[in-house]
């Protein structure tokens, strides 16, 4: 492949069908993972009870679960949350019954664990938070999600395509339902609990591969006029080469931040960081490997189209 960047001479366009491999393989592992064990929905699509409760002192994981057992709630998820002295025991809708039921059994966990308290520490168990969310309002919020998601990428679609050509706005599209993909197949694999947090961290996540795209689709299409009796292959070789310098420093800006929250931020931030931290890896993979070839694909289309017609 011809180079003639003045600058970096990397030729992104030679291994397009290496990236294509890998991101193909990776959608594929997603989508498989998505059918076969699904996601791990959190208490807001789920439905359920969640209680934050903190312990005079370092709560007694093991003890509790045996505690909630006894009481018929052996299945409960108990883990700690932010630190030794506070856990979080979350109660599947089928669990607790309806919002007046639900009280009562945060009552009755309460009663339950209670007597775990050593008597030397001073203080009792505190309810930290108390939340329910019935069947009906957490499919709702599953089908919104959805309606989110595909809505973000039509007026994207209509975006890219009034304001480059179809082929770019399919590309960028195409794009962005790759990271998608690869992000969800990522918490399916892993089992991480999906909530309305992911959510926000996919929609914010879409934003900023859109604008990672454009930013290269706009080089592409200046490339396109200066150098006009070159191919595209080559225009966007250049593109890309030129932009890779302004393209690193906001990642590596962007995961700086993401890092912080990752780690000081608490439980509360952790998976927003986190799908953030996949995303914008995922997000600068895409627009460099996935949405300008497929604009590559789609012009060698037409060409070899056009040749056909001719003869």
């Amino acid at each position: 492949m011809e180079l003639i960047s003045s600058t970096l001479n990397i030729d992104f366009v030679g291994i397009r069908k290496w990236a294509f491999a890998i991101s193909g393989g990776l959608v594929l592992l997603s989508i498989v993972s998505l059918v076969t064990l699904g996601l791990n929905f959190g208490l807001d699509f789920a439905g359920g009870a969640v209680m934050q409760l903190r312990f005079p002192g370092p709560a007694p994981i093991a003890d509790i679960r045996t505690a909630l057992g006894e009481i018929g709630m052996g299945s409960a998820v108990i883990q700690e949350f932010g630190s030794p002295q506070e856990i979080l025991i979350r109660l599947h809708q089928e669990k607790q019954g309806s919002d007046g039921e639900a009280s009562k059994v945060a009552q009755k966990i309460v009663d339950a664990v209670s007597p775990l308290v050593d008597k030397g520490q001073e203080g009792k168990v505190e309810v930290r938070r108390f939340e329910f969310v019935g069947p009906q309002v957490g499919h709702e919020l599953t089908i919104n999600g959805i309606r989110a998601v595909i809505f973000s990428w039509l007026a994207i679609l209509v975006y890219v395509g009034f304001r480059f050509e179809f082929r770019f706005a399919l590309g960028a599209v195409l794009a962005l339902v790759h990271d998608v993909l690869i992000t969800l197949g990522f918490f399916s694999v892993t089992q991480k609990e999906f909530s309305l947090v992911v959510v926000a961290a996919v929609l914010t996540l879409i934003g900023y591969s859109i604008n990672d795209t454009i930013v290269v689709f706009d080089r592409i299409r200046d490339e396109t006029k200066r150098l006009r009796q070159h191919s595209l292959a080559v225009v966007i070789n250049e593109a890309i080469n030129r932009t890779l310098s302004r393209t690193i420093i906001t990642s590596l800006t962007v995961v700086l931040v993401l890092l912080a929250l990752f780690f000081y931020g608490g439980e509360v931030i952790h998976d927003f960081a986190l799908t953030l931290l996949l995303g914008v890896v995922v997000g600068t993979w895409s627009s460099i490997y996935v949405a300008s070839p497929i604009v590559l694909a789609l012009e060698n289309r037409r060409l070899a189209k056009a040749r056909q017609s001719e003869n």
